[in-house]
C-alpha cells in the first residue's frame, strides 16, 4: 500500500536526522528550516497526522507567510475570538472597542458597564505623555556616590548625546526630555543606574530606547570607570500614566445596597493582597484584550500595571460614593502602548483592530484602554457582590455545550434555560434539553 506523500516526507526527514549525538538531533538548526520542514519535524516528533498539519497550514487573517516574518520557529498560527465592545463614550467621543480574548463574559460585561456609565456622561480620561525610561546599570565602581555626582553634573552633555540616537523622533515631537543617576544597594554591593527619559510619541518605544541605551553605555562607562551591565528600558513607566473616571447612578447598579456592596468588594482588594491579585486580573482582562487586538505588548502592559500596584501597595482603581449616593470610580496606571511600530503593521489583525478603534495617537489608545479596564472592573465587582461571577460564565458555557451537542439556533435559548435551571451545564444536560424540546 502506497504511503501518503506527507508521511513519506516525514519518515525521510527523520531518517536524514537519525543519530544520538546532539548535532544530529532533529531539532538542530530548526530555526533555519522552512515552515514546511518544521511541520514535518514536529509531526514526526509529536505524532501529528495530516489533519493536524492541515490545521497548522490553514491561513486565517494572519497568513502563515506573514507569521514567519514576525517571530521564530513558526509552524502555524493560532486563533482567538475577535470581538467588539460598543457603548464606550470617552471624553465625548464614541468608540467601538476591539477585544481579543477567550474568557466568557468579559466583552459583554465591559460593554454593559460602559453603557451604564453613559447616563452620567461616560468616561473622562487623562494622559501624562508618552515618556519611556531607559536604564544603564553600572557595576565595579570604586565610589558609587562619586559616580552619581559626576553623571548628574554632566547631565546636559549626556542628554545632548542621547538625543542624537533619537533623531527619527524629532519630526514627531519626541526625543530625550530628562536624565538622572542614582545609587542602589544590592545583594551584590553598590551599583549605579543611569536613566534617560524619552518622549517616544506614538510608538510603544521599547526597541528604540533599548538600542539607544546600548549605544550610550560606552560613554557612561568612560565617565565613571564602571562596567555597564544591563542596558534596557523599564516597563514600570511611571511617566506614562493613563487615567479614566466615571460615575454610575445607584439606580443603574441596583440601588443603594448594591453601591455599598461594590464599595465593600473594592475595600477588600485595597486591604488584602491576595484579593487584590484577582481584582487586578479582572481589570487586565479588559485592558489586555484591547492590547492584543491592537498589536500591543500585553506582557509589558501587565508587568507595568502590577509593578505599579505593588509600588503603591494599593489597587490601581479607587471607588467612592458621591453626595447623590452614586458610585464614582477612577483607574490610574502606566500604559506603554503605541499606534505605530512593532509588529502591529505586519499583523493584518492588529491593523484591523487599530482601524476599528480609530485611536490616532498612543495617548488616545491608552486612555480608551484605561476606560475599558475601569468598566471591566465595575462589571466584575457588580457581579461578584450580587449574583456571583459564575452566572454569566455558566450561561455562555451552556451555549457552547448546547451548540456542540447539536442544539439548533432556534432551540438554543430554551435549551440554555433548561440546562441552567436543572443545573446540568454539561453534555448530558444539553441532550436532556434536546429530548424535552423535540419530544414536544
Amino acid at each position: 500500500m502506497r504511503r501518503p506523500q506527507f508521511i513519506s516526507e516525514v519518515l525521510n526527514l527523520a531518517s536524514a536526522h537519525s543519530g544520538s549525538a546532539p548535532d544530529n538531533s532533529i531539532w538542530s538548526g530548526f530555526y533555519k528550516r522552512t515552515v514546511s520542514e518544521r511541520q514535518k519535524i514536529l509531526a514526526q516528533a509529536r505524532g501529528l497526522d495530516e489533519k493536524d498539519v492541515a490545521l497548522l497550514n490553514k491561513d486565517g487573517p494572519l497568513p502563515l507567510a506573514t507569521a514567519e516574518t514576525i517571530t521564530e520557529n513558526v509552524v502555524g498560527t493560532f486563533a482567538l475570538p475577535f470581538s467588539v465592545a460598543p457603548n464606550f463614550l470617552v471624553n465625548g467621543k464614541e468608540y467601538v472597542v476591539p477585544m481579543v480574548i477567550e474568557e466568557p463574559s468579559v466583552v459583554a460585561a465591559a460593554s454593559n458597564a460602559a453603557k451604564l456609565a453613559r447616563e452620567k456622561g461616560g468616561f473622562k480620561t487623562e494622559y501624562s505623555g508618552s515618556i519611556m525610561t531607559g536604564q544603564i546599570q553600572l557595576v565595579k565602581l570604586q565610589d558609587a556616590g562619586a559616580a552619581v555626582a559626576k553623571l548628574n553634573a554632566d547631565k546636559a552633555a549626556l542628554m545632548t548625546e542621547a538625543d542624537t540616537h533619537f533623531a527619527n523622533l524629532k519630526a514627531f515631537g519626541g526625543g530625550v526630555v530628562g536624565m538622572q543617576a542614582r545609587k542602589l544597594a544590592s545583594p551584590r554591593g553598590q551599583m549605579v543606574v543611569v536613566e534617560f527619559d524619552v518622549n517616544v510619541a506614538d510608538a510603544m518605544g521599547a526597541n528604540m530606547v533599548n538600542s539607544a541605551m546600548e549605544r550610550l553605555a560606552p560613554t557612561v562607562e568612560k565617565k565613571t570607570g564602571g562596567t555597564a551591565r544591563l542596558r534596557i528600558l523599564t516597563n514600570l513607566a511611571i511617566k506614562r500614566i493613563a487615567s479614566a473616571s466615571a460615575v454610575w447612578s445607584k439606580e443603574s447598579l441596583g440601588g443603594e445596597e448594591a453601591v455599598e456592596a461594590i464599595l465593600d468588594a473594592w475595600a477588600f482588594a485595597m486591604a488584602d493582597p491576595f484579593r487584590r491579585a484577582t481584582h487586578h486580573k479582572g481589570i487586565m482582562n479588559g485592558i489586555d484584550a484591547v492590547g492584543v487586538a491592537t498589536g500591543n505588548d500585553w506582557r509589558a502592559i501587565e508587568a507595568g500595571a502590577h509593578s505599579y500596584a505593588a509600588m503603591k501597595d494599593a489597587s490601581i482603581i479607587t471607588y467612592s460614593k458621591n453626595a447623590d449616593g452614586d458610585l464614582e470610580g477612577k483607574i490610574v496606571l502606566p500604559l506603554a502602548v503605541g499606534v505605530v511600530g512593532g509588529s502591529m503593521k505586519a499583523n493584518p489583525c492588529a491593523v484591523l483592530g487599530q482601524k476599528i478603534l480609530g485611536a490616532k495617537s498612543s495617548g488616545e489608545l491608552a486612555q480608551v484602554m484605561a476606560a475599558v479596564g475601569l468598566a471591566q472592573n465595575l462589571a466584575a465587582l457588580k457581579a461578584l457582590a450580587g449574583e456571583g461571577i459564575q452566572a454569566g460564565h455558566m450561561r455562555l458555557h451552556a451555549r457552547h455545550v448546547a451548540k456542540t451537542a447539536g442544539v439548533s439556533d432556534a432551540e438554543l435559548e430554551r435549551a440554555v434555560e433548561f440546562m441552567i435551571s436543572s443545573r446540568q451545564v454539561n453534555e448530558a444536560g444539553a441532550k436532556a434539553a434536546l429530548h424535552k424540546l423535540r419530544s414536544k
